[in-house]
């Protein structure tokens, strides 16, 4: 286990049975500093936690014990689980975010958080294929983080995650209603049969903050949903 320092928030409480703990969500504080990001996430009248935090220097923070329930994913869904707080191990990256001056995560950050997942994913027996989310992933109409400059792809190919390589066959015409239907399977809260509305568009630009960074449109473009179509497959093959 690497080492962490213990910093005890009082914001949790006892993790529902009903929903197994499966995933692990990624976040940014998106706060201007460090110290003011741990602050709130021990701030009891905040009422918000999670169960690790790692400084841009690399030093972890231990907030939360792992069998308790942080206080970190709000109202999100995955894959039918609305309660994503018992279902999940949050885990804070310190970076000012979109609102601050969002800039690229430190090699201290990423070096530090490749160990502290590994051993998660081992202690909990999580698929490591499929356990990664990202705060956009699970709440796309109210969040960003940990956003477009997380290093997602170099995770992937050390086997923290899919990554999507599509084939000739996924570059066919897709209507809206099958670009919904493709976000749902993968995980994603989108309603089919609804046209292409703000519940859509949040969810295909959460896709590609993680997936497709450099074309951050929202929109179903044909690299998109050829990029939608082999995760869907990969997702449901592994």
């Amino acid at each position: 286990m690497p080492d962490f320092i213990r910093l005890s928030s009082p914001n949790f409480n006892d993790r529902d049975p009903v929903a197994p703990l499966q995933y692990i969500v990624l976040h940014y504080t998106g706060m201007k500093t460090g110290d003011a990001a741990r602050q709130r996430l021990c701030d009891p009248t905040a009422k918000v936690s999670a169960h690790y935090m790692i400084e841009e220097d690399g030093r972890i923070f231990q907030l939360v014990d792992e069998d308790k329930r942080a206080w970190h994913a709000g109202i999100s869904f995955w894959r039918g689980v609305t309660d994503m707080n018992s279902a999940s191990i949050g885990i804070e990256l310190v970076n000012p975010g979109h609102q601050f001056g969002y800039r690229p995560f430190t090699p201290q950050q990423i070096r530090s958080l490749k160990p502290l997942l590994r051993q998660i994913i081992e202690r909990h027996r999580l698929s490591a294929k499929t356990c990664l989310l990202a705060h956009a992933d699970i709440a796309p109409m109210r969040k960003e983080d940990p956003g477009e400059l997380f290093p997602w792809r170099d995770l992937a190919q050390q086997g923290f995650g899919l990554w999507p390589s599509p084939q000739s066959v996924d570059y066919g015409h897709a209507e809206d209603e099958d670009v919904q239907v493709l976000l749902r399977s993968v995980g994603y809260d989108c309603p089919t049969g609804t046209g292409y509305d703000r519940a859509t568009r949040a969810a295909l630009l959460a896709f590609q903050r993680r997936y497709e960074p450099n074309n951050l449109t929202g929109t179903p473009e044909k690299e998109t949903v050829a990029r939608l179509r082999a995760l869907s497959r990969d997702a449901a093959s592994g």
